[in-house]
């Protein structure tokens, strides 16, 4: 949804392609054949979930991955597993860290005050958290990303990772922002990934990956996860579109389902690599229907995930 850390929404674009072009790019992008937004990002007119957000430039999308995989950033110390964390049986990511970051949390409209606090995301001060978004139905932006994050974890734990959630339903508000990445950091993770849904105007469809914008400032410096965070994301967005059918956004990154910030405290503030992915607009009817659907969260979690254990492969 759109992040809590954003700007006013950018005018809906016709989407320009059809079913085939996206298998096509899905393919490529993959390279496999076959609060902060984000941190909330508020509704349209009449939404609860914040202020709108908006888009900055970004590169598409490209016909293939680096044939050269962009290691992470080295992580300084990797603390002994914690009751959020779980570890699979043994597979081909055993030994691999993944930190899922559900966005909001459906008790924080409960506390305003608390997540209203400011918190210092490196270059500047942001709140604590925003409520995030709904659809018209009142199905919660932080119900739909905690149930993703759950179903990640099942998949990803499988092929023997150790997944740490930032929140799994275990506080009364929060975390805010710079504690989200404060986690990842400390997990020493290999790959984190902000689990969100937009929340803009009607007839604005699609998915999108957020990256982190080259930010070097106060206590924020992303120049070493830069590289891999664009790794991990083309990867998460070519497999989302071959695994839910769903196309990029057309009212965010030019149609190739990626877009570069650099205001958002849970990128700026993270020390290995992480992105951001809205899954849908939760204020669209037609994304509404899917975002519902627990079948459709179902192939969500599998396309990131798929995406994630892409990149931890290379």
């Amino acid at each position: 949804m759109r992040d809590d850390e954003s700007v006013p929404p950018t005018p809906r674009r016709p989407a320009l392609f059809a079913a085939a072009t996206l298998t096509v790019m899905c393919l490529g992008a993959a390279g496999c054949g076959g609060g902060d937004t984000a941190q909330a990002r508020p509704g349209a007119a009449g939404a609860a979930a914040g202020s709108p957000s908006a888009a900055t430039a970004s590169s598409p999308v490209p016909a293939s991955p680096s044939p050269v995989h962009s290691s992470p950033a080295p992580a300084k110390h990797r603390p002994a597993a914690s009751a959020s964390a779980a570890e699979g049986p043994s597979g081909p990511l055993t030994g691999k860290t993944v930190v899922i970051d559900p966005g909001h949390n459906p008790r924080n409209h409960l506390h305003t005050a608390e997540i209203a606090r400011q918190v210092d995301i490196g270059t500047t001060h942001k709140e604590c958290d925003t409520t995030g978004t709904s659809t018209d139905s009142g199905y919660a932006e932080a119900e739909f990303t905690l149930d993703v994050a759950h179903r990640m974890r099942t998949l990803l734990r499988a092929q023997g990772a150790k997944v740490v959630l930032t929140y799994d339903n275990d506080r009364a508000f929060g975390p805010c922002v710079d504690e989200r990445a404060r986690i990842g950091n400390k997990a020493g993770a290999d790959a984190v990934v902000s689990v969100h849904a937009d929340g803009s105007a009607v007839g604005n469809r699609g998915f999108h990956v957020i990256l982190p914008a080259p930010v070097r400032g106060g206590g924020a410096d992303t120049t070493e996860i830069v590289g891999p965070s664009r790794d991990l994301g083309t990867r998460i967005a070519g497999l989302f579109v071959r695994t839910t059918g769903s196309a990029p956004s057309n009212y965010i990154g030019g149609n190739t389902g990626l877009d570069t910030r650099k205001d958002l405290g849970g990128l700026n503030l993270s020390t290995v690599p992480k992105v951001f992915i809205e899954c849908g607009n939760m204020r669209d009817p037609k994304d509404a229907a899917l975002l519902t659907s627990a079948g459709w969260r179902q192939k969500a979690a599998q396309g990131i995930a798929d995406g994630i254990s892409s990149y931890l492969n290379g």
